[in-house]
């Protein structure tokens, strides 16, 4: 088996790094924030968040997640040029193809947005 990865290519991947991860439980990566997003807007800290997700599922380079679902989303800071912005998702259901858990994104320790998110994992 292959490696997996996320499909996204710039200027859609909002992950610079994977630094840890379990399959299937916690994966926990970052983003730093360049002079071409000027602030990362809270949506698209919610697409990273989401990217994270589906890393967490990926078995092999034919699957791809697909965001299913944003609940209870929280703009709590913001994540501006030079921030390190890490992200971690941690899975609370793993069922027939649809991943759910609880995304946090924070900057120096301090939080700037959460989630609960669900992807669903499908083969290309």
């Amino acid at each position: 088996m292959n490696n997996p990865v996320l499909p996204h290519r710039y200027p859609f991947l909002f992950i610079d790094r994977v630094e840890e991860s379990e399959p299937g439980k916690w994966v926990k990566g970052y983003k730093f924030i360049t002079e071409n997003q000027k602030e990362m807007p809270f949506s698209i800290i919610i697409e990273a968040l989401a990217q994270t997700a589906a890393f967490t599922a990926l078995k092999d380079p034919a699957e791809i997640g697909f965001l299913s679902s944003v609940k209870n989303a929280e703009c709590i800071g913001k994540a501006v040029v030079g921030d390190k912005l890490d992200l971690y998702f941690e899975v609370s259901r793993y069922k027939r193809g649809f991943l759910f858990g609880t995304g946090t994104a924070s900057v120096n320790g301090k939080p700037a947005a959460k989630a609960e998110i669900g992807i669903f994992m499908e083969a290309k």
